[in-house]
């Protein structure tokens, strides 16, 4: 069970790190956009999940933590997204 709220936390890090993204922006909102950010996201709390060192218990730090880390991968992501097209032109 643990590994489904580690998944969780992560994936909601990473789509309220898109969202909060998006209201900063005050851009209109572009599903396009949105659609990466939860890939992103899914992908993060599949892989946060996967990597996770289990314990017999969860404490709110390690969910504190997924949540983060699930936020940090869309951040990064859309940096990188955002340097790669800059470089194109």
């Amino acid at each position: 069970m643990e590994i489904i709220w580690i998944g969780l936390a992560a994936f909601v890090g990473g789509i309220l790190a898109a969202l909060l993204g998006w209201l900063e922006s005050q851009a209109p909102f572009n599903p396009r956009k949105f659609g990466s950010s939860a890939v992103r996201a899914f992908i993060a709390g599949i892989g946060l999940a996967a990597v996770y060192e289990y314990k017999e218990f969860l404490t709110p730090l390690d969910l504190l933590v997924a949540f983060l880390g699930g936020a940090g991968v869309d951040v990064i992501g859309n940096r990188a997204a955002g340097a790669i097209s800059s470089l194109r032109g």
